[in-house]
């Protein structure tokens, strides 16, 4: 994939099931999310399950949970394939995460980076994340995570 290849962000379909667990293998050391999870966030009315694509193929992929009532959306996975990263995937993913939050009725986004993946952080702080705390024993291997927000909108 080259850079100049746009990047098209759509709704995940159960088509993409195998693509998305492949991705969150590669991506993921530990703390990967199974088939019935995949499953259950594409379906689900309250995690909107972004992808992005270049020329067809999956480059990336983005979960958002929103709740009927609350003004508060919660960023809990993000994951570019190694042949997308540093090409913006990422920061597109995130910016189309914050849009479907808002257009959810949210004006705030929160997530969980672990504190070892510095290359996240700085994502996330570039993009107006502020570190609010840090939770100690967050992750499987008893990593921390920082815990980010964001006003929206």
């Amino acid at each position: 994939m080259t850079a100049r290849e746009p990047i098209r962000i759509r709704g995940a379909e159960i088509r993409d099931l195998d693509l998305l667990l492949q991705l969150e293998e590669d991506a993921f050391p530990g703390d990967r999310l199974g088939l019935r999870d995949m499953r259950h966030a594409i379906r689900s009315p309250t995690i909107l399950t972004l992808v992005a694509e270049r020329k067809g193929t999956l480059a990336g992929y983005v979960f958002v949970q929103v709740r009927r009532g609350s003004t508060l959306g919660r960023l809990t996975s993000v994951a570019v394939t190694r042949d997308a990263a540093g090409q913006g995937v990422g920061r597109a993913l995130v910016a189309a995460a914050e849009g479907a939050a808002v257009a959810a009725g949210c004006d705030r986004m929160r997530l969980e980076v672990r504190a070892d993946n510095d290359r996240a952080a700085r994502l996330y702080e570039a993009g107006g994340y502020r570190m609010i705390g840090e939770v100690p024993d967050y992750y499987e291997d008893c990593e921390a995570a920082r815990h980010y927000e964001k006003r929206l909108g």
